[in-house]
């Protein structure tokens, strides 16, 4: 990948400064999806091209895997990296800051509680819910 510049933020904008990746990855740590058609069925209606070419690349830039469902070898589930995974903390700081300046936000306030409370624990129990979604 070509970088715009060494800035940090910029980065991270470089992998995911996009609202669909950004839309994808929280489909997958919060809400366990894993395949195209449960990522496609957000309340967001992704066009099919845009989440075709997001998976794609963030297949390529590493934050993700795709492989043969084990049921259905036509299918293909997706399943986070370490590095996706990784995102986990920034995806919760979003959520603080949604709910803080967004009264309509849709988080639940007892996620926004234990994220600023218990952070840590939640990131484990969130991470190990991942992982028992996505062996």
């Amino acid at each position: 990948m070509t970088r715009r510049s060494n800035c940090p933020i910029s980065n991270v904008l470089d992998f995911v400064g996009d609202k669909w990746s950004l839309l994808i990855l929280r489909d997958l740590i919060f809400f366990g999806k894993r395949s195209y058609s449960e990522l496609q069925n957000s309340d967001e209606r992704m066009a099919t091209n845009i989440l075709s070419s997001r998976l794609e690349r963030l297949e390529k830039d590493g934050l993700i895997t795709k492989r043969a469902d084990v049921n259905d070898k036509r299918k293909k589930v997706y399943a986070l990296t370490q590095a996706g995974k990784d995102m986990l903390p920034i995806m919760l700081e979003m959520i603080i800051w949604s709910g803080k300046y967004d009264p309509a936000t849709n988080a639940p306030e007892q996620l926004i509680d234990r994220a600023k409370s218990d952070r840590e624990k939640l990131i484990s129990e969130l991470l190990e819910s991942i992982e028992s979604k996505h062996p």
